[in-house]
C-alpha cells in the first residue's frame, strides 16, 4: 500500500493511477513493480473484500492467530492512511455497535496524509503523531483519555538509504513506546511495523522491558523479499514513573 507512508518534512503530493498505465514512461524497475502489484492475490483480495488496501490482510492475519482486537476496545491507528486497518478494527472492536450483544469499542486513526471517512471511525488528519500537539488532540478524543491497543502500520518515505530508512522508522516505533506511557491502558497492547536491521534490538528491548510479552510476525501478505516485520507486545506494563492506568 502507498497510502501510510509517514511523511518527514513538507508533505508532498503523492498520487497513484493504475486505470491507464503509460508503461513507455516507466523505468524497467517501475514496469515490474506494477506488474507484481497487479497480479498481486492479496491486491485483488482486497478489491473483492472492500478493503482500502492489501495490509488489511495482514493485520487479518495476525489477528486471528493472536487476538489483537475485540468487541469493546479503543484502538489508536497510527498511520492509518488509506484505511484498511481501521477497517479491520472498526469491525473487529464492534465500533459501529452492529453485534447489539456486545460491547462497542472506539477507533481512532492518525496521519498526515488525508483518510476518506469511514462509518465508526474517527480520523485526525491530517496531523504529525509525533507533534506534541496531535498528542493533546488524541487524548482528547479517546475514551477515557486511554487506548488499549495501539497499532502502526507507519513508515517514513522512503530514502532508498536502507540504514537510514531502518534507523528513521525504528525512531518513530520508539516514539510510539514513549507515548505509550500516557495513552496506553496497563495490559494494553503494541502491534508496530518495523524493518529488520541494526537497530531492532533496540525496539526489541524496549518493548520487553514495558510489556510482558513480545514477538516477531511476518504475516503471509508481508512479501517475502521485504525486511518487513511486525512487533507485537502485549500486557502493557509501563515504565517507572509513568502514569499509566
Amino acid at each position: 500500500c502507498l497510502g501510510h507512508r509517514w511523511a518527514w518534512g513538507p508533505l508532498q503530493g503523492q498520487g497513484f493511477h493504475t486505470a491507464v498505465p503509460h508503461y513507455k514512461s516507466r523505468t524497467g524497475t517501475e514496469h515490474l513493480w506494477l506488474m507484481r502489484h497487479l497480479k498481486d492475490p492479496f491486491v485483488k483480495a482486497a478489491k473483492v473484500e472492500s478493503y482500502r488496501c492489501r495490509s488489511a490482510f495482514k493485520l487479518l492475519e495476525m489477528n486471528e492467530k493472536h487476538r489483537v482486537l475485540w468487541p469493546g476496545l479503543r484502538v489508536l491507528d497510527c498511520g492509518a492512511a488509506p484505511g484498511a486497518w481501521s477497517q479491520v478494527a472498526v469491525q473487529r472492536v464492534n465500533a459501529t455497535g452492529t453485534d447489539t450483544s456486545s460491547p462497542v469499542g472506539f477507533v481512532l486513526g492518525v496521519d498526515l496524509l488525508h483518510i476518506s471517512p469511514l462509518e465508526g471511525a474517527t480520523f485526525l488528519c491530517p496531523a504529525d503523531v509525533t507533534d506534541p500537539r496531535t498528542f493533546q488532540k488524541i487524548l482528547e478524543l479517546l475514551p477515557g483519555r486511554r487506548a488499549d491497543v495501539i497499532l502502526s502500520d507507519m513508515a517514513p518515505n522512503a530514502t532508498g538509504i536502507r540504514d537510514l530508512d531502518h534507523d528513521r522508522l525504528i525512531s518513530l516505533c520508539l516514539t510510539l513506546v514513549d507515548m505509550a506511557a500516557e495513552i496506553l491502558h496497563h495490559g494494553g497492547t503494541l502491534l508496530c511495523k518495523t524493518w529488520a536491521g541494526s537497530q531492532s534490538h533496540q525496539l526489541q528491548k524496549r518493548l520487553t522491558q514495558e510489556f510482558q510479552n513480545m514477538r516477531v510476525l511476518k504475516p503471509k501478505a508481508s512479501r517475502k523479499e521485504s525486511s518487513e516485520v511486525y512487533l507485537l507486545a502485549t500486557q502493557y506494563r509501563g515504565r517507572k514513573g509513568s502514569t499509566e492506568q
